[in-house]
């Protein structure tokens, strides 16, 4: 394969993945912002204890997502490792989130219930860039053998190729 293709195949696998976590993230919001609302709406809790139990709600929807739709194809050897990595960044998710939510709230007073819905949100978003980094980097680790089959393969594809360039032609 040549290395424009060998791109365009890591390019298209990329969007699949950023697709994939899309979709569970997309559902993950609306968890966290329906719990959020309704711990709000029928409790008297301040905004950021109900923000982080819809938080740690949309943690647990999220990592069954992740690791049985996302990422179903990745290494699956050490599940205590997967499962305690994903918790520590999904906990340094949970404090950019709610940080922000903390500021809005008690440094800015915007504590109506579209600030605060608009504050998490941000927050989400926010959280969400260093989530989707720290678990495709860190958690959700790639198998190395996939990995080298591709190399592999690209390498025997174009082996032939280079060979008959080098060789002149015989008449």
């Amino acid at each position: 394969m040549s290395e424009p293709g060998a791109l365009r195949m890591r390019l298209q696998g990329l969007f699949r993945e950023v697709a994939k976590f899309g979709a569970v993230g997309a559902v993950g919001v609306l968890v966290d912002l329906g719990v959020f609302n309704l711990v709000r709406h029928f409790s008297d809790l301040p905004v950021v204890r109900a923000s982080v139990i819809a938080t740690v709600v949309a943690i647990v929807f999220n990592y069954l997502g992740f690791r049985y739709f996302t990422y179903r194809d990745r290494d699956k050897s050490s599940r205590a490792k997967e499962l305690t990595l994903f918790l520590v960044f999904s906990l340094v998710g949970l404090v950019i989130q709610n940080g922000l939510l903390y500021a809005a709230t008690y440094g800015f007073g915007w504590d109506s219930p579209l600030q605060s819905n608009f504050f998490k949100f941000f927050g989400i978003g926010v959280a969400t860039l260093f989530r989707f980094w720290s678990y495709r980097t860190w958690v959700f680790r790639a198998l190395p053998a996939k990995e080298a089959v591709q190399t592999a393969e690209s390498f025997l594809e174009q082996a032939p190729r280079q060979a008959a360039r080098r060789q002149p032609d015989r008449v």
